[in-house]
């Protein structure tokens, strides 16, 4: 067994929490109450498309109190992208609106739940006195969602790239992330579901990268 390391950085969705059902359901029933009909597969795959096609969500020439701004404009995109390749954009009477209620939907506990081996290493690494960090290409809303999964007081520091002005794999980022627990790269793990981002990027700036594979 390796030494223990003094940081272990964590990515959020799709690593500690993931998306009740599927974005296209969720997109599909809140489209329901707006009397728009679209099967959630057929949103699952647009969606899939229009998030794979968006610029990172990095805004780094955004001052602070402007980012939450520009976070919600950049998921508008991507919904009316999602709903335009769906073929329904013009069915809602209030896009707007109907994105607001998606937006902050996602930014509640309703939308998530945590995997059932979160806790359990959670408890555990803080029990060892290892300090446990957030290190996620989200957005603000992270804040309310660990808040609200009762999950944000294991968490020492969280970065994330709309506030970072650098996304995954961007060694920035991960440098940013060391900076807050004063912690070299060799001294730290970082664990996530994306083998780009999370297990290369972070091996490529000097940390243990480990790859969880959730898609199961």
């Amino acid at each position: 067994m390796k030494e223990k390391p003094k940081v272990i950085f964590l990515d959020a969705v799709n690593t500690l929490f993931g998306v009740k059902g599927s974005v296209g359901e969720i997109y599909s029933h809140i489209a329901q109450e707006f009397g728009v009909e679209v099967s959630a597969d057929t949103l699952n795959k647009a969606f899939i498309q229009s998030f794979k096609a968006a610029p990172p969500p990095i805004f780094p020439d955004a001052e602070e109190q402007d980012i939450p701004q520009r976070e919600f404009d950049w998921w508008l995109d991507i919904a009316q992208n999602t709903f335009e390749a769906a073929g329904v954009l013009d069915k809602f009477s209030d896009f707007s609106t109907f994105f607001s209620e998606l937006y902050i939907h996602f930014g509640t506990a309703e939308a998530w739940f945590i995997y059932p081996d979160v806790l359990p290493a959670l408890i555990n690494w803080r029990r060892l006195g290892i300090e446990l960090g957030i290190l996620s290409n989200f957005d603000s809303r992270i804040y309310s969602v660990l808040q609200s999964l009762e999950l944000r007081d294991f968490f020492k520091s969280i970065t994330i790239s709309t506030q970072a002005g650098a996304a995954k794999p961007d060694g920035k980022i991960f440098a940013t992330a060391l900076e807050k627990h004063n912690c070299s790269p060799e001294a730290a793990w970082h664990i996530g579901d994306s083998i780009t981002e999370d297990y290369h990027g972070a091996r490529a700036a000097g940390l243990r990268g480990i790859w969880i594979n959730r898609q199961n």
